[in-house]
């Protein structure tokens, strides 16, 4: 079995409460040693915390979809412009959850694009314009952040490539350093980022800091970061001496 595939079946094992070494030993038919060292890389990914014997879930802190989304809307809608504003016609672009990029996908109609999501919210706004070419990747819907996870949706990412990602978050450190309250969403994130030539975060003002236990990506991964004017200004001067253009709104 493939290290990753180990990765995601200990996070969803974990799901129904805390699991021995012993026992994830046995489910997945590895020995405990490699299982030890699969919960010391996912507890310094942020994945997972260690207990004694084994480990437990790190729990999601993330608002229901539709709660986010009245929260800072028009802060949201002024980085979602500017950031549409990057995109060119003729590009693949890959469009993160959340509820900012869903923002951006509003700013898309009539543009020939392709656009690759695992936002249903993003699917659902874009699924009848015919200038859009809308590719929906796989995996088990999360409802209540409108949105498919899972090891299935990661695999579809090591099959396309995108020109540009729109990258969401709920949280910039001050040393710019990317993180998110969503744990199972961090690998997804990840996928993206590796899947992209460009990495344009949109996080309005409030995400600096914001919030979040799992590390998604350093400053040295992003391209452009995109803001209301009044973000934390420690903060983007440190992205913009990462080499990260910062632009505001």
């Amino acid at each position: 079995m493939l290290q990753q595939q180990r990765h995601d079946l200990i996070l969803r094992g974990l799901r129904d409460g805390p699991l021995s070494v012993v026992t994830l030993a046995d489910r997945l038919g590895a020995s405990q040693a490699t299982i030890r060292r699969d919960l010391l890389m996912l507890d310094n990914q942020g994945l997972l915390r260690r207990v004694h014997g084994g480990a437990a879930l790190v729990q999601d802190a993330d608002d229901p979809f539709a709660e986010v989304a009245a929260v800072r809307t028009a802060e949201k809608e002024a980085v979602a412009q500017r950031c549409a504003e990057l995109i060119r016609d003729g590009e693949t672009v890959l469009l993160d959850v959340g509820t900012t990029t869903h923002q951006v996908a509003k700013l898309l109609h009539g543009r020939s694009l392709t656009v690759i999501t695992s936002s249903l919210a993003v699917q659902e706004e874009l699924a009848d314009d015919p200038t859009v070419q809308l590719i929906m990747l796989g995996g088990v819907v999360r409802r209540d952040y409108r949105c498919v996870v899972g090891f299935l949706t990661e695999d579809n990412l090591r099959q396309v490539h995108a020109d540009r990602l729109i990258l969401g978050t709920s949280g910039i450190k001050p040393d710019g350093q990317i993180v998110d309250t969503t744990v199972i969403q961090v690998p997804i994130k990840r996928a993206m980022i590796a899947a992209s030539d460009q990495v344009v975060l949109v996080a309005d003002a409030a995400k600096f800091p914001g919030s979040g236990v799992a590390r998604i990506c350093g400053p040295d991964d992003l391209n452009v970061v995109v803001t209301n004017h009044d973000a934390d200004p420690t903060t983007c001067a440190a992205l913009r001496e990462a080499g990260v253009e910062v632009l505001t709104t």
